[in-house]
């Protein structure tokens, strides 16, 4: 009898550890996806670098994977980043309104300060802090991915990253996952983060990608 792990529209959310390639294999033999994922046939729909923790989606579904990695489909995902110093509310500005980087400027984007760090799991390893130099947490949202975009736009306003947790893709998030561990999406879930791909693309541009066809002609 077929089971959940046999759709094959499958989508599974999981919680990328620090230190783990966003792959199933390493020539190098470094830790990778296949240390925590026994699932044949999924892929993941984007990336985490890999000193970066947190949400990473995999699908078995080769549409939804094209539609989580189109860079004209800006979805919404969201980061908690621990950063050294203390950002002003005109870094947060700058943040937010848009960073200068090397391959073009960053799109608008939502970044607050959080004056309660977040509940993680302690970091493995332990990130190292200079004792002369305060820390603090951030939340910033993006809709584009661009390679190491947050540690760069931290960076570029004067307050490097530290440590970097992807907590949410869409309306998918973390919540009641540990590192490490992985969950089949179910079909609300799943809807959910079709609808976000779809508002995210625009009604001229369906997320799904396919060509729209007009009449056959009879002539």
């Amino acid at each position: 009898m077929a089971g959940p792990l046999d759709d094959p529209d499958l989508v599974l959310r999981f919680w990328k550890p620090h230190g783990v390639m966003t792959a199933f294999t390493d020539r190098d033999g470094r830790a990778t996806l296949a240390d925590f994922i026994d699932v044949p046939g999924v892929f993941a729909g984007g990336r985490l670098d890999r000193d970066s923790e947190g949400l990473l989606l995999l699908t078995r579904g080769k549409r939804l994977r094209t539609e989580l990695m189109r860079p004209d489909i800006g979805h919404p995902r969201s980061y908690l980043v621990q950063v050294e110093g203390i950002p002003s509310d005109d870094e947060l500005f700058h943040l937010a309104s848009g960073v200068d980087l090397k391959d073009g400027r960053s799109r608008p984007a939502t970044a607050e300060r959080l004056e309660v760090a977040p509940t993680l799991p302690d970091r493995d390893p332990p990130i190292r802090v200079r004792k002369t130099v305060p820390d603090s947490w951030i939340r910033l949202t993006l809709t584009e991915g661009k390679n190491r975009q947050v540690r760069r736009m931290t960076a570029a306003v004067g307050h490097p990253t530290l440590r970097l947790v992807r907590e949410r893709i869409g309306a998918v998030t973390l919540d009641g996952l540990a590192p490490g561990e992985w969950e089949v999406l179910d079909r609300t879930e799943r809807g959910e983060l079709d609808a976000t791909l779809r508002a995210a693309a625009g009604p001229s541009q369906p997320a799904r990608g396919r060509r729209r066809r007009g009449p056959r002609s009879r002539g």
